[in-house]
């Protein structure tokens, strides 16, 4: 547990990157099951977690691309978002090292 705090900056924003990105994929899971409008509480809890990614998703991608195909976009734009953090983190050299496991 100790190395939770102490490479917490790394930890807590990687883990509300996960959370959000793996929302989305059980939001397009959902929705192609249900209407979009459907009332029930679980459907309205995935959209309002992730409608806010989906906003900013289109307003940074081509109109080109259709509404329905903006849920697993935004999961991909979370997931490289992950990794460039990551991969930022590990350049700076402020990521912890990789262990061997024994």
């Amino acid at each position: 547990m100790s190395d939770f705090w102490t490479y917490w900056y790394i930890h807590i924003p990687n883990f509300v990157l996960a959370a959000i990105a793996y929302t989305l994929a059980g939001r397009f899971l959902l929705g192609l099951f249900v209407p979009q409008d459907w009332d029930n509480y679980i459907w309205r809890f995935f959209r309002l977690i992730t409608d806010p990614v989906v906003r900013v998703v289109r307003t940074i991608t081509p109109s080109a691309i259709a509404d329905p195909a903006l849920v697993p976009l935004a999961f991909l734009w979370v997931m490289a978002l992950r990794f460039v953090f990551l991969a930022t983190l590990i350049s700076l050299g402020v990521a912890p090292a990789a262990s061997s496991g024994a």
